[in-house]
């Protein structure tokens, strides 16, 4: 993977999430938000082309998307693309949130801003099971990046 070196955060996770609400009370209504949300995955960093493939497909997603993730000197780096435009900008909220932490960090977040920005009321039932299935991807590569850490212990 061509991933550069990974580095710590400039933001907590707590305070990842207090700046992601905080960015989409700026916006008076959802369509406001929409268009953020597109234009945040429209800013996602290119996801290399030989990673469209079967193993990194996730299930349970109406749209293609694809999930990479990398143990970078003790943090998980994850890259992920979508089809689908809404889709990526989700992708977007949650690398900023996930990558780039320690398996520990991961597996420890109380995921709240997703509720707070009201996600939860504005998704069709079909891209929540999908967003859903983007988070349980990366908590499972979290804690399976644990267990291999405590294996070498």
């Amino acid at each position: 993977m061509d991933i550069a070196a990974a580095s710590a955060p400039e933001f907590s996770i707590d305070e990842e999430q207090r700046n992601l609400i905080e960015e989409f009370s700026f916006f008076d209504d959802w369509t406001e938000r929409y268009e953020y949300l597109i234009d945040l995955g429209r800013k996602l960093p290119q996801f290399p082309s030989e990673h469209q493939i079967d193993e990194f497909k996730l299930k349970g997603c109406q749209s293609q998307v694809w999930l990479t993730g990398q143990s970078i000197e003790g943090r998980l780096v994850f890259r992920a693309i979508s089809d689908a435009a809404i889709v990526s900008g989700l992708i977007a909220l949650l690398l900023r949130v996930f990558s780039n932490r320690t398996a520990k960090e991961i597996l420890d977040v109380d995921l709240k801003f997703l509720d707070e920005i009201g996600l939860d009321t504005h998704l069709s039932p079909t891209r929540k099971n999908g967003l859903n299935s983007m988070i349980q991807a990366i908590l499972n590569r979290a804690q399976g990046e644990l267990k291999k850490e405590e294996d070498q212990v």
